[in-house]
């Protein structure tokens, strides 16, 4: 397996889905467009919730992106495991009522373990569908050739996919196992542990109902399909590293930090923690303002702001008691340009309304 950098294996996916006659699209804002559900975009599907119920026509019913997600929900495990980001990126392959389980599940195989695209190792990966779907396990078993105890099944907390309000349904995922190191050392760790050692990197999601926020689901107009795959977290696999943090384009920015802070990554368990959380927090900033948003004391503004003084916070923890922040742009700007060029167009301004954060919290 080559080690392919984050910003090969972007370009790798969308490539790869576009020979699969997908329709490539960029990334869409941070800021949700009609969708009053979600206060910023964290999920690859979430901006096309019009598609999926057939509310609004597509460009083309095949389409693949890679869309800039921020989630929040996790906060404080930032930086203590190996999965947990503030900002991501979000790979995904739609079919609005086109294709369904049958080539979602032989793609996702054929991109993973093809010598010509990714090529992991098929004995290292391990799919899992929902308790209910027979179908899906079916297709694993027979069509692609998996031994039953090799599939997972698995109940709605891990194998429903549903975000607030609007299309969701079963999916099936895959694991990468990356070794008993990685591991709860718990006789009965298998795909869907909590622990480090099975890497969720890819979610087939066969989007077939609508929820209207209460819990009551009623059937789509078209069956459709929504793949969410962590960029990162495909990054982690193929480098062979330990974490998000440890990918090239994520760990060139923690260098910036250490840098600038005269923190050492791998010194202690504490200052690791807190050069995370500065470099993932710079990240989410600096997609955020450039996107739109401005720190406030309410709504997206608000979660700007707190990520903004998180990573101030953890500055003073490394001893930096002087605007730093601001500082990381260029490089963050550096690692992204290639996929985001307006990050370029944008830096200054971007730079200014950082170091205006800061100052005022300090």
């Amino acid at each position: 397996m080559k080690s392919y950098g984050l910003n090969e294996l972007r370009e790798m996916f969308l490539r790869f889905f576009e020979t699969k006659e997908h329709l490539r699209l960029p990334s869409f804002s941070l800021i949700p467009q009609d969708d009053a559900s979600l206060l910023l975009i964290n999920s690859g599907m979430a901006p096309m919730k019009p598609y999926f119920k057939g509310d609004k026509e597509p460009p083309r019913h095949r389409i693949c992106t890679c869309q800039k997600c921020i989630r929040t929900g996790d906060i404080e495990n930032i930086g203590k495991t190996a999965r947990h980001g503030t900002y991501f990126e979000m790979l995904g392959n739609f079919s609005f009522g086109d294709y369904f389980k049958h080539e979602a599940i032989a793609w996702s195989w054929e991109f993973l373990t093809s010598p010509e695209w990714v090529g992991l190792d098929p004995e290292r990966l391990y799919p899992s569908v929902y308790e209910k779907d027979d179908e899906a396990f079916n297709i694993w078993r027979d069509e692609i050739g998996i031994p039953e105890r090799r599939i997972t099944r698995l109940g709605k907390e891990d194998n429903f996919w549903e975000h607030g309000s609007g299309p969701c349904g079963p999916c099936s995922e895959i694991y990468f196992d990356r070794g008993e190191e990685y591991g709860c050392g718990k006789p009965d760790c298998a795909p869907g542990c909590d622990c480090d050692r099975y890497m969720e990197v890819w979610n087939n999601v066969f989007s077939q109902f609508d929820n209207d926020g209460n819990g009551n689901y009623s059937d789509l107009i078209q069956k459709n399909i929504d793949t969410g795959m962590g960029l990162e977290r495909l990054a982690v696999v193929c480098q062979g590293v330990d974490s998000l943090f440890d990918v090239d384009t994520v760990m060139n920015i923690t260098h910036k930090v250490s840098e600038i802070t005269g923190a050492h990554y791998g010194d202690s368990h504490k200052t690791d923690v807190s050069l995370r959380v500065i470099t993932d927090h710079i990240r989410a900033s600096v997609m955020m303002i450039s996107d739109g948003i401005l720190p406030s004391n309410e709504g997206r503004g608000y979660v700007l702001r707190r990520l903004l003084r998180r990573a101030a916070r953890h500055g003073k923890l490394l001893g930096v008691n002087e605007p730093f922040l601001y500082q990381v742009v260029d490089i963050v700007v550096h690692e992204n340009e290639c996929q985001y060029p307006e990050l370029r167009e944008k830096q200054a301004y971007i730079t200014r309304v950082i170091r205006t954060e800061e100052e005022n919290f300090a």
